[in-house]
């Protein structure tokens, strides 16, 4: 029989990597009242619930990936208009960077449209990394597939996150992905951790997945031997001209579900409300801070997508009573008094 609710939720004895998916799937059939209390019980005692980091997200390559995902506009298999470019120069980089970390993002990301980078490629990156962080800010970039040696080599640039999603279940990665395989995602997030570098990875919702995917997806990351520093939680955005164009959006009800059972899942992880806010509710967004997100991107683009407005964030988070979390800042607090 499987384990209760109850049961499986309670993290007082420390982490846990091996839950079951009957355990998970339990938790995603709780009540929506009861699973958002508990929740929030786990990011109390681990967060400052006042607390939010904001990030910015810039393209420095775009379009032309050959793999074939079908959420994406940037690959060549999509007929979105999205024209390739080359790597940005680094000087258009840091400018961007300067502009982002005035607006309160406290961590830059960089993301390109690569397979894999070259190795001809480390340098300028390593430089815009070092840019990055002379401004105090926090470096985070998602490149594609890494060799061990390349992850190495961001690690001595001082890079601080990588970001390579797992997407979705192992059972339905191969409905929205054929170019690669769900092990090559955890091969590169392996070579990142030996490498020293923090772990950014998540999934995405809305692609036409069952509830048993969604657990399936976040039970593979809490079942790490690490969970990751960063959990980003995506709603699709159904772009014309990709393979997943006339995908609904979930229920936000749903969606929020999938915040709320990362959070209970991996305590101690950055839970963030990622991609898909520009089609968000302000109530809904709310929901997702309440269920123990804690991270979001700021800026009016997601690499090629659309995402809320720098007034309209600052507007929301002040409505909530929210803050920005400082560069560096270490936002873990265990207090014991509020464990579940």
């Amino acid at each position: 029989m499987p384990q209760s609710a109850e049961t499986c939720t309670d993290t007082s004895a420390g982490l846990r990597h091996d839950w079951r998916q009957d355990e998970v799937e339990a938790l995603f059939a709780l009540p929506f009242t009861e699973l958002i209390f508990r929740a929030q019980r786990v990011h109390r005692r681990w967060f400052d619930p006042r607390q939010v980091q904001c990030c910015e997200l810039l393209s420095v390559k775009t379009g032309g990936c050959p793999e074939d995902c079908g959420y994406c506009s940037q690959s060549r298999f999509a007929k979105s208009g999205v024209k390739a470019s080359k790597l940005m120069a680094v000087a258009g980089v840091l400018a961007a960077a300067k502009r982002a970390k005035a607006n309160g993002a406290s961590r830059y990301c960089l993301g390109a449209a690569w397979r894999a980078p070259k190795d001809k490629d480390l340098a300028p990156l390593a430089a815009m990394i070092a840019g990055i962080k002379a401004l105090g800010m926090e470096t985070c970039a998602t490149l594609g597939m890494l060799t061990r040696k390349q992850a190495a080599a961001l690690a001595d640039a001082g890079l601080d996150y990588y970001n390579h999603n797992i997407d979705t279940s192992p059972e339905f990665y191969d409905q929205i992905i054929t170019t690669r395989q769900f092990q090559e995602r955890l091969d590169t997030l392996e070579h990142v951790r030996a490498a020293g570098i923090k772990v950014c990875c998540g999934g995405i919702v809305g692609m036409g997945e069952s509830v048993a995917d969604r657990a399936a997806m976040l039970r593979v990351l809490a079942n790490l031997p690490h969970h990751p520093e960063s959990v980003p939680i995506n709603q699709l955005i159904a772009i014309r001209g990709t393979a997943l164009e006339g995908q609904e959006k979930p229920h936000p009800i749903d969606f929020v579900r999938c915040l709320a059972v990362a959070r209970i899942l991996m305590p101690r992880s950055a839970v963030r409300l990622s991609a898909g806010r520009d089609a968000m509710s302000d109530e809904m967004q709310a929901l997702c801070f309440l269920a123990g997100a804690n991270s979001i991107f700021i800026g009016s683009k997601l690499l090629t997508a659309d995402n809320p407005e720098q007034d309209q964030d600052k507007m929301l988070l002040a409505r909530l009573g929210l803050e920005a979390l400082p560069a560096f800042a270490n936002p873990l607090q265990e207090n014991r008094d509020s464990a579940p």
